[in-house]
């Protein structure tokens, strides 16, 4: 995996930082430099991915001709506790002192989304995933961070057997992903422009004869009717495991052909342990209720099936959380490939990183109740 040329470098430092942080540097400047420590930690546990801070630091250290000395004390794609430092950043106070609020940004988001991505690949190790989160992304830094997030995840749960992540929906990103460009068929702008499902699949496959077909199959409400009625037109792409629809079903109405009595029929047939416990409104909704849930993922595959297409696959997407992807887990739902942005920290506070100094000119000190941020023997060291 590479990395774009981390922003900002030198020349927008001083005006992306706090101003008293830019103040200190001032005074310390004034009063005489010191060699200080920082270290570096969220409140809450984290999957490590320092990459994109590392590389960043090492620009700037550059740029400025100092030193900035960085131990890693997890290594990327490790499970970090919460208050633990991942990094202490050693250097001269008067080059770290307005690096701070840069490089906070650059490492609690990605490691919260790395860890999002982490847990949601494990709840269900058999699906492929698929990161879609480029247009809930602020911009293009921050969609960077998250596509380096999401691989940092996958490659977590890959390393415990799960599928994990097998690309992105853009171009820019594709490479955490080990891939040359974005993967994707269409939008529902396309089947509307189209006038109807099977036509846009028409048009794609003119249009792109070698790719896989997935196509969207909720946008006139007949999920199973123009899913199978694509799947018969296409038989070959089908029987060669080279077609997928795709469910995006919105949270205000059911699949075709389910309500609620169906939709806990359906669980019944296939996974009656899933809804025979206790459940929150929120993961009984996963299983039958409204939009994508495991109950429609289901009836999808029954009908697929029936009409003899089992290597039609089904890609799920809306909403696919590590909550959701639990209960799908738990009610086995055949989902082949999950498109999901929902990686992304759905509360941004939990992102966020804290630096204190834990050392002036060799000696420790730290305010009272961070005692825990002090250096520990046996860290990875990594000069920058």
């Amino acid at each position: 995996m590479g990395a774009m040329p981390p922003l900002p470098v030198e020349a927008d430092i001083a005006s992306h930082t706090d101003v008293y942080f830019n103040r200190t540097k001032q005074i310390v400047a004034r009063f005489g430099d010191c060699r200080v420590t920082y270290a570096v930690f969220l409140r809450r546990p984290v999957v490590s991915a320092p990459r994109l801070v590392m590389e960043w630091l090492s620009t700037i250290a550059a740029e400025r001709g100092t030193q900035i000395d960085v131990e890693l004390m997890h290594k990327e794609g490790e499970w970090v506790g919460a208050g633990d430092p991942i990094l202490y950043i050693t250097g001269a106070f008067t080059q770290l002192a307005d690096l701070e609020t840069l490089y906070l940004q650059k490492l609690g988001p990605a490691c919260v989304a790395a860890h999002n991505a982490y847990q949601m690949c494990l709840e269900l190790p058999g699906a492929a995933f698929l990161a879609m989160e480029a247009r809930h992304c602020a911009g293009a830094e921050m969609q960077e961070m998250m596509g380096y997030a999401a691989a940092v995840g996958s490659a977590a749960a890959k390393r415990e057997g799960a599928k994990g992540f097998i690309g992105n929906a853009t171009d820019v990103t594709s490479h955490w992903f080990g891939n040359a460009r974005g993967f994707g068929t269409m939008p529902h702008a396309l089947i509307g422009y189209a006038g109807s499902t099977l036509r846009a699949a028409e048009m794609f496959h003119e249009t792109y004869p070698e790719d896989n077909l997935t196509v969207l199959v909720d946008y006139f409400g007949r999920e199973v009717t123009d899913g199978l009625e694509v799947a018969r037109h296409f038989k070959d792409l089908a029987a060669a495991g080279r077609l997928s629809v795709r469910l995006d079903t919105h949270g205000g109405r059911f699949l075709e052909g389910l309500d609620p009595a169906e939709s806990y029929a359906v669980l019944e047939r296939h996974a009656p342990g899933a809804i025979r416990r206790y459940r929150s409104e929120t993961e009984l909704r996963h299983l039958v209720g409204t939009g994508v849930s495991a109950a429609a993922v289901w009836r999808m595959r029954e009908a697929l099936d029936e009409a003899g297409f089992p290597k039609v696959g089904i890609v799920a997407s809306s909403g696919f959380g590590v909550t959701k992807c639990r209960v799908m887990s738990e009610a086995r739902a055949p989902i082949d490939v999950v498109g999901t942005g929902s990686f992304i920290p759905n509360t941004w506070s939990e992102t966020y990183a804290t630096a204190d100094i834990v050392n002036y000119d060799g000696q420790a000190r730290v305010k009272i109740g961070r005692e825990f941020l002090l250096r520990k023997n046996g860290a990875r060291k990594r000069g920058n």
